[in-house]
């Protein structure tokens, strides 16, 4: 069970990018029988595994913004026990209803984005933004080097997009893709699949390092817990090879769908409603 527990969520994650791990407390929440506390660092070793996997292809075609994703990540690794530290004081109601609440703007988030592709809006954007029409984010590419241009706002927007998603990293046992990726479109002009490669390497290292923490605080994942990674990675291994034959956008809006009911199964799990 712990296994196709594990590949379900890694095939998520394969199909629909960083913000697919969300899956993973609760696969392990409803289907094991886990505390959110207890779910949390092991959903993030299955997450991190499974994005440092999905990210090798990124790195080897030069898709990551590696200098970007290392200040996220040293940031993210640095504040993420802060939320360690929460999540084992806050009371499992409340935890459990934070998740569910993050679920949901994942969802709403995931659907309006299907929507959007299926409408033809982010080439409308694309358009525009050439034209000269759109504001330009505070993060942007070198048009000579293809590298990001380095200034002090774009160290502290990163900056902060990193601490926030270590912060959800270390509180609910996520990868924090669906802060990373959603800001990296809106504050960066990176490219969507350096967006996605970028974010997957970020998340991979904030994982090790939160998960290492984890491990060094008297957290071992158990036989259960193993096979719950190895199900993960054989998961995005599948996605990532399924990804070319189906349609992004209807994939998007079920997978939303899906997550918007889980999101309410744990709210009635969290206040007994």
């Amino acid at each position: 069970m712990a296994a196709l527990l594990g590949a379900a969520v890694g095939l998520v994650l394969g199909l629909t990018g960083a913000g697919g791990g969300i899956f993973a407390v609760p696969a392990l929440v409803f289907g094991l029988g886990w505390g959110v506390p207890q779910a949390g660092p092991v959903a993030l070793l299955a997450v991190g595994a499974s994005a440092a996997v999905g990210s090798a292809h990124g790195l080897r075609v030069g898709l990551v913004r590696y200098r970007a994703a290392m200040l996220m990540a040293g940031i993210g690794v640095a504040v993420a026990p802060l939320g360690t530290w929460m999540a084992h004081r806050l009371p499992e109601r409340w935890l459990v209803g934070l998740f569910a609440i993050a679920m949901m703007v994942v969802a709403v988030r995931m659907y309006r984005a299907s929507r959007a592709r299926t409408a033809g809006t982010d080439k409308g954007t694309d358009l525009a933004a050439s034209a000269g029409t759109a504001p330009q984010p505070p993060c942007r590419m070198n048009p000579e080097t293809g590298r990001l241009h380095w200034t002090r706002r774009v160290a502290a927007t990163l900056g902060l997009i990193g601490a926030v998603s270590g912060f959800a990293s270390g509180l609910l046992g996520v990868g924090g893709g669906f802060v990373i990726v959603p800001a990296l479109r809106r504050f960066t002009d990176i490219t969507v699949h350096g967006v996605v490669a970028t974010s997957l390497f970020v998340i991979a290292l904030i994982s090790a390092g939160t998960v290492a923490n984890a491990w060094w605080n008297g957290m071992h994942p158990g036989p259960q817990g193993w096979m719950f990674v190895v199900g993960g990675i054989v998961g995005m291994l599948l996605g990532r090879a399924l990804t070319p034959h189906i349609a992004a956008s209807r994939l998007q809006q079920i997978f939303s769908a899906l997550m918007a009911a889980v999101a309410l199964g744990m709210f009635a799990k969290a206040f007994g409603v």
